[in-house]
């Protein structure tokens, strides 16, 4: 039985964090939101380390680039910043076209970064030059959230309407479209052939991937499901109803973390979520402008 604990809160930020990212080697956690500016942290001593700089807008999604010095930032203006991290200073300025910048991931064979536009348009670039490389439609929708499988072979999308999307990463051409949720997708989290997703109708689904076949389903919260990860062998997940739910594969309900438990968790709407596999620490943010750090045994 997995059991998690309190480790320490970290608290600074002034306004709501939207998004948490780890740099698993180094143990240094990164978060921002709608203050304007990303923060690094250090896990290990669980302290504030500095502000990483400043940003023209808020901060959607943060991406740590394997191999570099780098970070990326997607952008509420449509921008995403490429910046280095150890002497912190501006390497790229990439743009979508319309609306914010909701996700971002790597396709790291092919050294290029993927990011999905708010008017659900995907944008490669390359990363040797930052070159546009190309864009292809996937949905007349908003699209937040996206994966790529373990093998890059393949990359899934989730949209406002409930489709998930599964496109060749190699050629970008659509592989598979099906309506899995009745409302937005807000989560994914792709593991060997299952996709995870949850959504605006408080639901998570299991598929079998690529395929989309539903495996299995549950309603794990009341609100917003805003975040799935893996957490060891098992799942955890994040919601608008202040919750933090840990799950089997299989969706058979381990723990369920809440102030109505008598924890001191979040008090609001939880957004983000990261896990440092190494040193087992859990960390999760939201509306509460706070970041919690939960030790997992």
């Amino acid at each position: 039985m997995t059991e998690i604990n309190l480790h320490g809160t970290l608290s600074g930020h002034q306004n709501p964090i939207y998004t948490l990212e780890v740099d698993a080697e180094k143990h240094i956690l990164y978060s921002a939101g709608n203050d304007k500016g990303i923060v690094e942290w250090d896990l290990t001593q669980l302290k504030f380390n500095r502000i990483l700089c400043a940003v023209p807008a808020s901060v959607y999604c943060l991406k740590v680039i394997p191999g570099t010095d780098w970070i990326a930032a997607g952008m509420r203006n449509g921008e995403i910043f490429i910046i280095q991290r150890t002497d912190p200073k501006l390497i790229a300025k990439l743009n979508v076209e319309n609306g914010a910048v909701f996700s971002i991931q790597l396709l790291a064979a092919k050294n290029e970064i993927i990011a999905i536009g708010e008017e659900g348009k995907a944008y490669v670039w390359s990363l040797d030059t930052f070159s546009l490389l190309y864009t292809f439609n996937v949905s007349k929708e908003t699209v937040r959230t996206m994966a790529i499988s373990a093998d890059e072979k393949e990359i899934a999308f989730g949209d406002k309407n409930g489709m998930v999307y599964v496109h060749d990463a190699n050629d970008f051409n659509r592989m598979t479209a099906l309506k899995i949720h009745d409302m937005a997708i807000s989560s994914m989290f792709l593991a060997a052939d299952y996709l995870y997703t949850g959504g605006r109708d408080a639901r998570m689904y299991k598929l079998s991937f690529p395929a989309l076949q539903k495996e299995a389903e549950v309603t794990p919260h009341f609100f917003t499901v805003y975040g799935i990860s893996a957490l060891s062998q098992n799942l955890v997940t994040v919601s608008r109803d202040k919750t933090i739910k840990i799950w089997d594969r299989d969706f058979r309900l381990l723990k369920n973390i809440s102030r109505d438990k008598g924890i001191d968790s979040h008090q609001l709407s939880i957004n983000s979520l990261a896990y440092d596999n190494e040193i087992k620490l859990l960390c999760t943010a939201g509306d509460d402008k706070l970041i919690k750090v939960w030790s997992i045994v």
